[in-house]
């Protein structure tokens, strides 16, 4: 069973998926999303760019960056959506995926954030004793 964390504040879902084995097993799944907040609780919006980070490694994959194109061309989101999403992908990458090498901020904070990480090793809420 997958688990997925939002980083409300930075427009981000982060999902280790249970189905990613072999050479990709433990890899994370970044998701870049717009947060809808409502009476009824949140909606998560997927805007298109997607991020792979394999664990223990210096290196990312930034992916489908054409669809967040195909998506402004087809009208299906807006020029600032798109605009928020590349700055959101940007910030991501700036604050957590970084070497030190890369620029004057320094090294990147560590991945999954300390946050996710503790609540990795929390039990499921669908965590069955028997």
């Amino acid at each position: 069973m997958d688990r997925s964390y939002l980083l409300l504040d930075e427009g981000v879902q982060l999902t280790k998926p249970a189905v990613f084995e072999g050479p990709v097993e433990g890899w994370w799944y970044v998701d870049l999303v717009e947060i809808e907040r409502s009476d009824d609780g949140l909606v998560v919006h997927d805007m298109y760019v997607d991020l792979l980070f394999p664990p223990a490694a210096n290196r990312y994959q930034i992916l489908d960056l054409e669809e967040l194109a195909d998506a402004l061309t087809a009208g299906a989101i807006t020029a600032a959506q798109c605009a928020e999403t590349l700055t959101a992908t940007q910030r991501f990458v700036h604050r957590y995926l970084r070497g030190a090498e890369e620029g004057p901020n320094g090294p990147a904070a560590d991945f999954p954030p300390a946050e996710v990480g503790a609540l990795e090793q929390q039990p499921s809420f669908f965590w069955s004793a028997s």
